[in-house]
């Protein structure tokens, strides 16, 4: 691409992800990083001296001067401030989950839509080398077993932890099963903060799928991982370290702790899943084709979230009576 085709970018909101984003871009040959926004100025200013480029306190600035936007504020501000990047035509990327509301969530589609803009939804883990040398080997799943649990980190206690950790989770089964949810139960806690902290979904899917996912905030480890079942094999990926380990018919490796059958494992230590994520949301602004999270698959997992901690909600209700 040549310099006068280059895409200008911005990212608004340059806290712990934004900063990242803004590296990413300021990395590509084929973009100008016009710069970052934050209401936070000395935040603003640090990352703009890493990088590169102009440091603004007011997102609006940047209207009329950017093709593409990071979203990277607190989720209570993802609707408003992807709203008004929509209506000027900007093409965004906005961080998970897409919004607070389902109906949130529509209004931008439509808008989208209207505008010709693109939405891509800031689901990482889809970009996760392991999921993706995976991904076209799954092939109608019979059951998901996830968990992801995290050291607490104040970072990311605005929201519960179905919005903040489970939603990947969310995403990569609906991606994964490719059906409707016919039925989902749900029980949670809040431990330490004012959102639920803890919580377990049970959900079954129209073509018989069934998925159980537990996501906590206040483990005393580290762990991300999923295994998916099929009727020819098992695979279980570990986000963290960026593995899989796949269990198929034939062979019948020593080995392998299930008889029959052939044990593999790959890792990909050299990975940048952010790195492509933006990657993948730059190509998508320059050709106009398809994001791989688009603003529905977006807004799908935050209806499933939605109705999980809706659930939990009502749960709590009931036993404080």
């Amino acid at each position: 691409m040549s310099s006068e085709k280059k895409i200008r970018a911005a990212v608004v909101g340059v806290g712990y992800l934004g900063k990242f984003h803004a590296e990413k871009y300021a990395a590509m040959s084929d973009v100008t990083l016009v710069g970052v926004a934050d209401t936070n100025q000395d935040h603003a200013g640090q990352v703009s001296n890493r990088v590169g480029s102009a440091a603004f306190a007011d997102y609006r600035e940047f209207f009329g001067q950017v093709d593409a936007v990071s979203i990277a504020v607190p989720t209570h501000l993802h609707f408003k401030v992807a709203k008004d990047f929509l209506e000027q035509g900007v093409d965004v990327l906005i961080e998970k989950p897409i919004t607070r509301t389902v109906a949130e969530a529509d209004e931008l589609i439509v808008l989208a839509e209207k505008k010709g803009c693109i939405i891509q939804v800031g689901h990482l883990e889809r970009f996760n080398p392991a999921v993706v040398a995976i991904r076209d080997r799954i092939c109608n799943p019979l059951f998901f077993q996830c968990e992801r649990l995290s050291l607490y980190q104040p970072r990311g206690t605005d929201v519960s932890v179905v919005h903040d950790l489970m939603i990947h989770d969310i995403d990569l089964i609906l991606n994964f099963a490719k059906a409707d949810i016919r039925y989902c139960h749900a029980l949670g806690a809040p431990v330490v903060t004012d959102q639920v902290d803890i919580a377990h979904a049970h959900i079954e899917f129209e073509n018989n799928a069934v998925a159980n996912v537990t996501a906590s905030r206040i483990a005393n480890k580290n762990e991300r991982k999923i295994r998916i079942f099929q009727q020819d094999g098992y695979f279980s990926i570990d986000f963290a370290n960026r593995s899989i380990t796949s269990i198929r018919p034939g062979g019948g490796q020593e080995a392998c702790p299930v008889p029959g059958m052939t044990m593999e494992q790959q890792s990909f230590d050299s990975a940048d899943a952010l790195a492509d994520e933006i990657r993948s949301f730059v190509n998508v602004v320059a050709s106009r084709g398809a994001p791989v999270v688009s603003g529905g698959m977006g807004r799908n997992a935050l209806r499933t979230a939605v109705d999980i901690i809706g659930q939990i909600n009502s749960a709590m209700a009931r036993i404080k009576g």
